[in-house]
């Protein structure tokens, strides 16, 4: 699969515009404050300014085997939905918001074409459960805590981890998960025997390892790992640079390489 190619759906990738956040901004203004003709050239020039945004987060699941053509088309999807429930006051940038739900509806879209048979129930608990995590976002702009779907549903907070776990799309053991450019960990890197008696004394490692790491490198692990942004993201959010972050970054992962 080529996610490098010119084209896709159709789009020039490499002529797509992208907006400054002062852009961005505006646009969103005109939205809310506009005429109807404003508000709808404001919303058009605001998905085409985030193109490229779209074509970023689908570039993490090209190891699926999916069409990229249907992916764009998905995240573009995602997208649409960021925009128009995109809170202006909150001082947040847009990016920050829009990249989850993107990647939200492609899972949404793989877990359709999920393999895996999962009890109709099961499969409906996870939807609700879902439907009211995009609610709670979108109310509270931030991503609410299993705690708060459970409390939203009236159900025991187990169920929502089981019926989301359940529907979750298989991960191949070759998927990268870290690459510095010149070495690439795998999921498969990551998996031990499960017969292991060590391995709870390792996620034990683990854990202390990542405790002992000065703030900004638990934080940069944390919004490049937990959050999957990407290290351009990441260098804007803390006020860095992309090659401070990348250092950062690396040394971060060597120091919990010694550590266990």
């Amino acid at each position: 699969m080529l996610y490098n190619k010119v084209e896709i759906c159709g789009v020039n990738t490499s002529k797509l515009k992208v907006l400054s956040e002062n852009e961005k901004r505006e646009l969103l203004r005109i939205m809310h404050e506009g005429t109807p003709a404003q508000r709808k050239k404001a919303r058009d020039e605001m998905i085409n300014g985030n193109l490229r945004l779209v074509l970023s987060v689908i570039q993490r699941f090209s190891n699926r085997g999916e069409n990229p053509d249907d992916l764009f088309q998905v995240g573009c999807i995602g997208l649409i939905k960021a925009i128009d429930n995109f809170n202006c006051d909150k001082d947040v940038r847009f990016s920050t918001y829009g990249v989850p739900m993107i990647i939200g509806e492609v899972r949404r879209y793989l877990r359709d074409y999920n393999f895996v048979r999962v009890s109709r129930s099961m499969r409906d608990t996870a939807y609700r459960a879902m439907q009211v995590k995009e609610q709670l976002t979108n109310r509270n702009n931030r991503e609410p805590t299993i705690e708060e779907i459970a409390k939203e549903l009236d159900i025991p907070k187990e169920n929502v981890i089981i019926a989301l776990e359940a529907i979750v799309e298989p991960v191949s053991l070759y998927e990268p998960v870290f690459s510095d450019g010149t070495d690439t960990i795998y999921v498969m890197d990551q998996l031990g025997d499960s017969n292991d008696d060590k391995n709870w004394l390792d996620e034990i490692a683990l854990k202390e390892a990542i405790r002992s790491l000065a703030p900004r490198e638990k934080k940069i692990l944390s919004l490049r790992f937990f959050k999957g942004k990407t290290q351009m993201e990441v260098a804007d959010e803390i006020g860095i640079s992309q090659a401070q972050v990348s250092r950062l970054e690396k040394v971060a992962l060597e120091k919990i390489k010694k550590e266990i």
